[in-house]
């Protein structure tokens, strides 16, 4: 499938703008096709190569994606160098950026897509690192139905935004109900250890939180990011994870699943 790349400007309530980056499928001969939404939330260093390159896988499977430039209100929308001075300022700018500040790009993104003509209205939300939490995050706005997460940070910690003191966790049992999640990380992930993937793993379930959990031997922070990875790319896991979110995707926001029924009894057989 074809797509068309652009971007939509917004204005915030804190004065600045909003850039989103917009990927759009186009299919010769059909100018009338609508396409669910996806939001692709990027790691700290905005929306770079790696992260606009997963949102063309995304858009080229038949989604309308939107992947905001989150710092805007510190600088403009072009991404941070993979590098220290890039680092250093990404991760400075997530606990500088309020929380407040973070839903609102969140509502704008989504109000811009389901304003779309050619948009079904159906949102899904993707993300890898500080992008992993802002999706889990999205699902507060119950229009999201669908979330897949890679290595989300300080999830565990409550430590995004400004004071440290997100709520994103806890909240989780305001999920929509009838929305699915996947959260993926890797065994050898120093940013998220053991016990916090435990206490994430523990809390979805006590909110009743219908979700996959995916903890993938060896594979290291970042393992997604095709570019400066320092040595921590694998692009057969890679591969294998955005056939999940794929398959994820389809079943949550194309398949018309109707009312979700009561649970189906499983029969102890073997």
């Amino acid at each position: 499938m074809l797509i068309k790349e652009s971007y939509h400007d917004v204005k915030t309530s804190y004065g600045t703008t909003l850039r989103l980056f917009v990927y759009t499928p186009s299919i010769p001969g059909y100018p009338n096709a609508k396409f669910p939404g996806v939001l692709v939330y990027s790691e700290i260093y905005q929306v770079t190569g790696p992260v606009s390159r997963v949102a063309q896988q995304i858009a080229g499977r038949g989604y309308i994606v939107v992947a905001p430039s989150i710092y805007h209100n510190f600088v403009g929308p072009e991404p941070l160098a993979y590098d220290v001075p890039g680092t250093d300022a990404g991760n400075k700018y997530k606990i500088e950026k309020p929380l407040e500040s973070y839903d609102e790009d969140n509502k704008l993104a989504i109000d811009y897509l389901t304003s779309l003509d050619n948009c079904t209205g159906r949102i899904g939300a993707t993300g890898m690192c500080l992008g992993g939490h802002l999706a889990f995050r999205a699902a507060l706005d119950k229009r999201v139905t669908s979330v897949f997460t890679f290595f989300a940070t300080d999830i565990h910690s409550h430590s995004l935004g400004l004071g440290k003191n997100d709520d994103s966790l806890k909240r989780s049992n305001e999920f929509n109900k009838n929305a699915e999640f996947t959260l993926v990380f890797g065994t050898k992930d120093n940013h998220v250890p053991p016990e916090g993937r435990d206490l994430i793993r523990k809390t979805l379930r006590d909110n009743g939180v219908f979700f996959s959990f995916l903890e993938v031997a060896g594979a290291q922070h970042a393992f997604i990011r095709d570019e400066s990875s320092k040595g921590r790319y694998d692009p057969v896991v890679t591969g294998l994870c955005m056939d999940m979110l794929f398959d994820q995707f389809y079943r949550n926001l194309v398949v018309d699943l109707g009312v979700k029924g009561d649970e189906e009894k499983v029969e102890d057989v073997c």
